[in-house]
């Protein structure tokens, strides 16, 4: 596979590291490895990246990207962010083709999951 000039990695801010990356293990089942006290790669989700200590976040409120997770089973994955710390913008909604909803990790930043009509 041509890697030249494709996606690579993501950044994101995370005020509270610790959090972060337990919300994550739990919810996605994501491993990390910690670059100092200040930083965390995740590798092997769909695209590699990492979180660095700010007091910043992520929102599409204010212009962000948005990334989308897919999810076989969306109420189940709905369920887990709850369980596990994430605080859920928009309720699950549907669009052509699909159903998603919005959510904020432990450390503010938005992001997605999406599935097929179920």
């Amino acid at each position: 596979m041509n890697n030249n000039e494709k996606l690579n990695y993501v950044e994101f801010p995370a005020c509270d590291l610790l959090a972060t990356k337990s919300f994550f293990s739990r919810v996605f089942n994501w491993q990390f490895t910690d670059y100092g006290p200040e930083y965390t790669a995740f590798s092997g989700q769909g695209l590699d990246g990492g979180f660095f200590s700010a007091p910043l976040k992520s929102l599409t409120q204010n212009g962000a990207a948005l990334l989308v997770f897919y999810s076989n089973d969306i109420h189940a994955t709905y369920q887990k962010v709850e369980l596990h710390g994430g605080k859920i913008l928009k309720p699950i909604f549907e669009f052509p083709g699909g159903c998603r909803f919005h959510f904020t990790e432990p450390s503010g930043n938005e992001f997605a999951v999406w599935a097929d009509k179920q």
